[in-house]
Order: structure tokens, then sequence, then C-alpha cells
């Protein structure tokens, strides 16, 4: 199960209370106060794994809590920091937050008879526009901490003074950052493959990497996001990421593509793959045009991002003579590719190697 999207309420740990403690050994009856300060609460915080693809782990733990800090002691003994909750997520997350008044809307719409609390995770609207982007974490290794921990109390040690030599103060430690957020990932590739359902694009990574989609002849066969890597001779790379297939009013949310679009917008090209044959009954010209407007409408953007056309299905009838009749109308060269066939395959690599790697 693919999981790119998920909400998460975090929650940073508070911090401990300062002690308060006066001396008393036996040659120091009367000693001055000793009191510890309290421990700092635990943060939450987001690192970027390679290791991880996706965000299933919090579909099913959307509550991620941090420790808080521990008591400070007598003896002037400080209380042990609350541990962090560490969140992997793999690279290409973008963290937004959810604005306290929405949740507090959500909570009140859902039943003002059952009490709730800031830790509830609570169904707010789908609408991006009343989220706060905080972070976008694109390289491995990358921190951003989501929800910073209290700091710890001051325990009575620190309040002696010339004038108070036995003073009873102390400090409870700060309550720890919270809030409720949106997990979302794009994921990071060179190239995106963009078609209409059957196109062929599946067929085609699997030519062009070692990934392994899974290939039927019927549309929708790719449910969700693929990246594979191409690999070259002097050991350089292409990430080429493959979607589910656009139809017509995809930018609506029509079909399965538009809940994947987000995942060619980080690409430096997309390749458009025309099924130049016409076996699904829809002339070519036609698919190419409306995949034009359909990543235009999407984003304007990446409608203006530089392109490659990708003839396929040249191996069967109509496909050499469509393609005249496409390349004259588009005005531009199409690189042509015949299904499992060798044919255009190391063509379309030194393409990618040239255009995005340079060389």
């Amino acid at each position: 199960m693919f999981v790119d999207r998920v909400r998460i309420v975090a929650r940073a740990g508070n911090g401990g209370p300062g002690a308060c403690s006066f001396l008393r050994e036996k040659n120091m009856p009367d000693g001055g106060p000793d009191g510890g300060n309290g421990g700092r609460g635990g943060s939450v915080v987001i690192v970027v794994d390679p290791h991880v693809n996706n965000l299933i782990k919090y579909r099913y733990s959307p509550h991620q809590f941090a420790k808080n800090g521990q008591n400070g002691g007598k003896k002037q003994m400080s209380g042990k920091s609350g541990a962090d909750c560490i969140i992997s997520v793999p690279p290409g997350t973008v963290v937004s937050r959810i604005p306290e008044e929405i949740v507090q809307e959500a909570q009140t719409q859902i039943d003002p008879e059952v009490p709730r609390t800031p830790n509830d995770l609570v169904p707010v609207p789908e609408d991006p526009a009343v989220l706060e982007p905080v972070a976008d974490l694109v390289k491995p290794g990358d921190k951003f901490v989501l929800c910073a921990g209290g700091r710890g109390g001051r325990g009575n040690m620190n309040f002696k003074s010339s004038t108070n030599q036995a003073p009873k103060r102390y400090e409870n430690g700060e309550e720890g950052e919270r809030g409720q957020f949106q997990l979302e990932l794009k994921s990071i590739a060179d190239a995106g493959l963009v078609g209409y359902p059957n196109a062929g694009k599946s067929t085609l990574l699997s030519r062009l990497s070692h990934a392994h989609p899974k290939i039927a002849p019927y549309p929708f066969t790719t449910l969700e996001p693929m990246i594979g890597v191409v690999e070259y001779p002097d050991f350089s790379r292409v990430q080429v990421a493959d979607i589910p297939g656009l139809i017509e009013g995809a930018h609506e949310g029509i079909g399965l593509g538009y809940e994947f679009l987000r995942h060619i917008e980080r690409c430096k090209m997309l390749l458009f793959v025309i099924d130049m044959a016409g076996s699904e009954g829809r002339d070519p010209r036609d698919d190419f045009a409306q995949l034009r407007k359909e990543i235009s409408l999407y984003q304007k953007e990446l409608g203006e991002r530089p392109y490659q056309i990708i003839a396929n299905k040249m191996d069967l009838p109509e496909a050499a003579e469509n393609l005249k009749k496409f390349e004259k109308k588009v005005r531009r060269k199409a690189i042509p590719i015949a299904g499992d066939l060798p044919e255009g395959v190391e063509e379309l690599k030194a393409f990618l190697k040239k255009e995005l790697l340079g060389s």
C-alpha cells in the first residue's frame, strides 16, 4: 500500500519542574537550597530517511508524542531531558501546519457534547489553502524540529541571594509545542512519464530501468507512482517517475492521475508517452493536446516545463503514418518506441543523459 499524504498530531514533551530542597546532612543541619532544575522536554523532529519511500507508518500511528522532562532533584541534581520523537520521512516530503482555529472549528462540528482534547485528530477540510507550509525536506539527512520541547523549570537553588538565603521559590516546566500537521510526499525524479491510461508508460519504465511495475493490457494498471533509475556505464543515474494515466478533466480531480500529479512537480523534464497507433480509438494529436492542457490547468509552471514526446507502440499498424501527421502538426520530433522491442530505448537513454546530466 502506497500512502503519500497523512495528517498527524504532534506534541513535544513538557519541561520537568524544578525542585525545592534544602541540604540536610549530619554536619550541615541548616544547609542552603539545593533544588535542581527540571529536564527539558523532548522535541518532535522530522528526519529525511532515504530508505523510507512512503508515509504509510503514520497512517496507522498519527499520534507522535515526545517524552516529558523529569523533575529536578535534591543535591542540585537536574532532571533527565525527555527523549525526542523522531519522524522518518522520505526525501521530498512537504510539511504543513493546520491552523489551530481550523482544528477547533472542526472539533465543534463533529459533536459538541463529546469532550475532546487537543491530542484528538479530527477531520478538517481538504482545502490546501488553509494549510501553512513550514518545511520542504528534500535532502537525505535533513532535520526539522516540528515541535520544540518545553524548557525545564529552575530549582530553588537558582533563587538564592544575599537577602534571601533560604528561598522556597521554584519553577514549573514550560509546556511543549503541539499541533496538527499534514505530511505530503512529492517524489524527487529527474523526468516524469505522462500519458493516457494504457499508453505504455509502465512498459517503457521497465525497459529503461530495473523497476518492475505491474503491466497488463487494460487501463489504470498503474495505481500508484513508481520511480525507476536509469543507470549508465559511467555510473551516472537518471530517475524517472511513472504516475497513473491522466484522462480528460484530470485537473478537476477526475480519474486517478490527479491524486499523483504532485509526484512530477519536481521533475526537470516531462516525457509525454503517446499511443501513436491510436489503439484506443483516439487521435494521437488530440491525446497530446489534451495532456498538455491538463498539465497546464493543474499547474501553470508545470505546463511550461521542458518536455519530450515519446511515440509509443510503433510496431502496430498505422503508427508510422500517424507519426508523420503528428510531427507535422506539433512541429516537434518524437522519439519512436516499439513496446517490448529494443528500438528507441537506447536513443531515449542517450537523450535523457544529454538533457538532464549534460553529457
